[in-house]
């Protein structure tokens, strides 16, 4: 338990912030492809959607040989430096630095695929009848977005958000392997290395206490977003 507990909260920094800047940018570049479906920009998302297939740690190698091998501006990897600053400030600066390498490969590897997936799913939703109905009636644009189209997607996006966030918590053992990064997944590593089933066990078991209480949130936030739950609720 104190080992797991430990190790949580880098894997919580890494992971987490990769996820929450991830779902920001793909949301914002999705919603604004879907009103510019057919766009030169879009065709280039759309072309570069494969190139999510490649996992984050593959372009981690790629970024280590160029921006800490190559160019020496950045660290190979590593919570902080050797020796860690006593400073507090230039603690918490070491660790935003040594951040940057692994973040980005996460950021990179998912970046194309989210975007194209939001992009398709507000197209969708844009196409609805009710949509159609709106622009016909003359309904401001920015109106249509945020009442016809945010609005009625918010079940779905608030579900990839939570279970995004509880499996950002996992950690990702070969990334933290890349970036010596001493996380949950370098524990996970190690435990399954030595055997050590006790930790594979505990690992394990609060990642599904985590995802069931998650779903249960979720069940409550339905209620709380969508009129049509409460409706169902309240017979």
């Amino acid at each position: 338990k104190n080992i797991i507990l430990e190790r949580l909260p880098q894997t919580v920094m890494l992971f987490t912030t990769a996820m929450l800047v991830n779902f920001s940018i793909t949301m914002s570049i999705g919603l604004y492809l879907s009103r510019h479906h057919g766009s030169k920009l879009d065709k280039l998302f759309i072309a570069g959607a494969p190139t999510s297939v490649i996992p984050g740690w593959f372009y981690g190698i790629f970024l280590i040989l160029i921006f800490a091998s190559y160019f020496h501006v950045l660290p190979y990897g590593g919570l902080v430096d050797v020796p860690p600053p006593s400073d507090p400030i230039q603690y918490f600066l070491s660790m935003i630095k040594h951040m940057i390498l692994p973040l980005a490969s996460w950021v990179t590897s998912a970046f194309f695929l989210g975007c194209y997936g939001n992009r398709t799913f507000f197209l969708i939703f844009s196409t609805e009848d009710y949509v159609e109905a709106a622009r016909a009636k003359g309904v401001p644009p920015r109106q249509i977005e945020t009442k016809y189209i945010l609005r009625p997607s918010l079940p779905p996006i608030v579900t990839s958000f939570a279970l995004g966030l509880i499996n950002s918590w996992s950690g990702a053992i070969i990334t933290e392997r890349v970036f010596n990064w001493p996380g949950l997944g370098s524990v996970t590593y190690s435990a399954i290395s030595a055997f050590d089933t006790p930790v594979l066990i505990g690992v394990t078991i609060i990642y599904a206490y985590l995802l069931a209480a998650t779903v249960l949130l979720l069940d409550v936030a339905y209620g709380l977003i969508d009129p049509r739950i409460k409706a169902k609720f309240g017979r």
